[in-house]
C-alpha cells in the first residue's frame, strides 16, 4: 500500500518532471513553503486539511498531456461532473 505521504511526493514529483520545475519551486507554489515537500519526502506528517488541498491544487492546475501517476486516486475539482 502506498502512504498518502507517498502519493503526494509521487504527484509531486511527475508535475515537476513535467513542468520542468525543482521539488521546492513545486513546493512554494502548493504549500508556499520551498521545503515543505522535502521535509514530507523526508517522513514529517501533514494534516489531513493540508494533503487534501495540496492534491486538489495539483489536479486543477495538471499540465495538459501529463500522465497523472498510477495507483493514486485524483481528486475531481468541485462543481465538476465527477464530483458529484
Amino acid at each position: 500500500m502506498i502512504t498518502l505521504r507517498h502519493q503526494l511526493i509521487a504527484v509531486a514529483d511527475a508535475f515537476a518532471a513535467h513542468r520542468g520545475l525543482s521539488r521546492a519551486r513545486v513546493s512554494t507554489l502548493v504549500f508556499n513553503s520551498g521545503t515543505a515537500l522535502s521535509r514530507i519526502a523526508a517522513g514529517r506528517d501533514l494534516n489531513t486539511r493540508r494533503w487534501e488541498r495540496a492534491m486538489l491544487w495539483f489536479s486543477r492546475n495538471w499540465p495538459e498531456g501529463a500522465e497523472w501517476p498510477a495507483g493514486v486516486a485524483r481528486p475531481a475539482p468541485a462543481g465538476s461532473p465527477e464530483a458529484a
